[in-house]
Order: C-alpha cells, then structure tokens, then sequence
C-alpha cells in the first residue's frame, strides 16, 4: 500500500484504518496544519505528528493509549504530595506559556512542537477548541498540559514539568477537571510505560473509533471554574 499524499490546499483524508502497518500508524502526508483541517483530523481520530526535515505526518495507530478521568491511578506517594504541596490550578490562563514549555523541555530536543505547530494550537486554544491546564508555585509555572477537546473526548497532546511530579499533578487536576465538565475519555495517542503507570489502557484502533464516534458530536461548555477535589 502506498502512503496517501494530501492536498495542500484541500486535504482529505482516508480513512484511518487504512493506515501503514510499517511505521505503525502513518497514514498521509502533505495537506496543510490550518486549525479546521488539524480539527478535522482529530474528529476522525488521527493526529499531526512529524520531525522538522518531514512532510506533514498524519497518524492513526494500530494501538491507542486512552484514560478514563474516572480511573486515573493516584499512586500513594503522589497522594501525600497532592495534600502537603501548596500550589494553584488554573484553566486557559496561560496556553502560551504551556505550549512553548512543552516545546522546550529538555527531554524533547527533537521535539514535533515546531513554530508551525504552535500558530496552529494557538489559533485552535483562541476559538476554544483547545484548552490548558496550569500549576503554579505561587507565579511559577511548575507543570502543566495541553490538548484539543472533541466532543466528550480530550486529545491530550503534551505535558510538562519544571517540578518533581509536576505534570502528574497536571493531570490529576485535568481529569478532575474533565470529570466535572462531562469528558468521558483522554486520548493519550501512544501507549507510554509512564501513562499506563497512572490508569492509561492500551486499546484497539476499532475501539478507539467507535468511542469517538460516540463521543465526538457532543457539545459540551468548556468552563475554567475548578474546585481541587484530593
């Protein structure tokens, strides 16, 4: 099977399983990253991901990694930590700062959060179709997240952390957060040790799809009120 190659200025996409099985998961490349064809993509379960020196990169993978914000695993440790450390939780206060330090973190040296990437997510945050979570050490950023909200579902796209466990208690307070508002699901993309750790579930494609299709079509009001339930 050859790699479907998009339209830059009319990209379509195939369906998603009919991506590669060698690399797992691609699915096309070309097309463009305006907000409405990076919003199409994850309507339909696939997602943008690429190293500079590639085309665009679209992914569907055989294997997704997706967690239930009822479910996510505290583990003991985390616990205590989440009731002695005083910090604060805010929502879309600061989308900019979170995705430029996601961007930055020294473990993403060859990080796909290039400037393009960026404008894109940015663009998507400023028509509330994505959405941040931030933990702050008084006016320090210390963790955070973010991702792209379909329906019921949060496309989770990257967290991180300037503090030991900082984006575990992003994550924390972003499914509480979820639960409240009605999210049923995270979608992780691919299956970590580290997000298995906290409750993550590895699950078929066709599983993936089906959940979203149920999903995908909700309406739900994004709000940034939040009282921290530990």
């Amino acid at each position: 099977m050859e790699l479907v190659v998009l339209d830059p200025q009319s990209p379509h996409f195939p369906e998603p399983d009919t991506a590669l099985d060698e690399p797992d998961g691609l699915l096309a490349a070309g097309g463009n990253l305006l907000p409405d064809t990076v919003y199409n993509a994850y309507y339909n379960g696939i997602f943008p991901w690429y190293g500079d020196q590639d085309p665009i990169l679209w992914w569907s993978p055989s294997t997704r990694c997706v967690i239930n914000p009822k479910k996510l695993h505290v583990s003991k440790s985390l616990q205590k930590q989440l009731r002695k450390q005083v910090v604060t939780v805010s929502f879309d206060r600061a989308f900019d700062q979170i995705i430029q330090a996601c961007a930055h973190r020294e473990s993403a040296s060859d990080t796909w959060i290039n400037a393009d990437m960026i404008v894109t997510y940015t663009e998507l945050y400023k028509c509330g179709k994505a959405h941040s979570v931030e933990i702050w050490e008084g006016e320090k950023l210390i963790g955070g997240a973010y991702g792209v909200a379909v329906g019921r579902i949060f496309c989770g796209e990257s967290m991180f952390s300037s503090r030991p466990n900082g984006s575990k208690i992003a994550l924390f307070h972003l499914c509480n957060h979820l639960n409240i508002l009605g999210y049923t699901l995270i979608d992780c993309q691919l299956v970590t040790n580290h997000l298995i750790s906290m409750g993550g579930q590895s699950i078929t494609r066709e599983r993936f799809l089906e959940k979203l299709q149920v999903a995908r079509d909700y309406n739900l009001n994004w709000h940034n009120h939040y009282q921290a339930e530990i």
